[in-house]
């Protein structure tokens, strides 16, 4: 029989839930406020995370949350060290996740394309 998921998407998902409930309840920086991880790439060897993040407050600029995370990666594979039983903790390397960014520009495009449509 073969697995519905991978030890990978196994660990990748482990690794995702421990980082977001560290970075919400753990960790005081205040230019990590607002911030949630939304998904992660395991290498195969599972040496290295890249996981991506969004912002709840757009208004702020992403290269100071990606540096704060950057600040925080020393402390957050720590505590995720002692989470999550395994013998190597992968490198945590952060990325922006513009996707949420991207899909309120195509639902402005969308809406003024309808509206133009509706005004002839």
């Amino acid at each position: 029989m073969k697995r519905e998921f991978s030890r990978s998407q196994r660990m990748g998902s482990l690794i995702l839930r421990t980082l977001n409930e560290l970075l919400h309840f753990e960790l005081n920086d205040p230019s990590l406020r607002g911030i949630n991880l939304t998904s992660i790439d395991l290498s195969r060897d599972l040496s290295i995370a890249k996981i991506y993040f969004s912002s709840i407050q757009f208004d702020k600029d992403t290269h100071i949350q990606q540096e704060g995370l950057n600040r925080a990666n020393g402390f957050l594979r720590k505590k995720l060290a002692t989470s999550i039983k395994v013998r190597h903790v992968p490198e945590l390397r952060f990325f922006h996740d513009d996707s949420v960014n991207r899909a309120i520009e195509i639902t402005q495009m969308i809406d003024n394309a309808n509206n133009k449509r509706r005004s002839k």
